[in-house]
């Protein structure tokens, strides 16, 4: 499966629109609590356990797109968007969220 931001693949026509997917992920506040506990683990203004979790829920995040897109037979996702927002009473969790047009490629 190919993922890409922008709306076509080089080299690659597109032959059918397969229609919208998506995928999502939410971090819970214990990830907010564990980041502030382990503050020290804050290198050059960034905290590897942190982005450690970010990755984890964009990988969650990607693996339901490319779910979706597979059930509609597609070969590639294109116009990939990736927010992130905080959810929940008083933002007490992060949702990351995945979405894009699945496509079938011409071989």
């Amino acid at each position: 499966m190919k993922f890409s931001t922008t709306p076509t693949l080089e080299d690659q026509p597109i032959s059918e629109y397969c229609g919208v997917v998506t995928g999502e992920a939410i971090l819970g506040a214990n990830i907010f609590r564990d980041f502030f506990a382990g503050i020290r683990d804050i290198v050059g203004g960034r905290s590897g356990a942190y982005e450690k979790e970010l990755r984890k829920a964009r990988q969650i995040a990607f693996a339901e797109l490319e779910e979706q897109a597979k059930a509609l037979g597609a070969d590639a996702v294109v116009g990939i968007d990736i927010d992130y927002e905080t959810v929940g009473k008083d933002g007490s969790m992060l949702m990351v969220s995945v979405s894009g047009t699945a496509v079938k490629l011409r071989h």
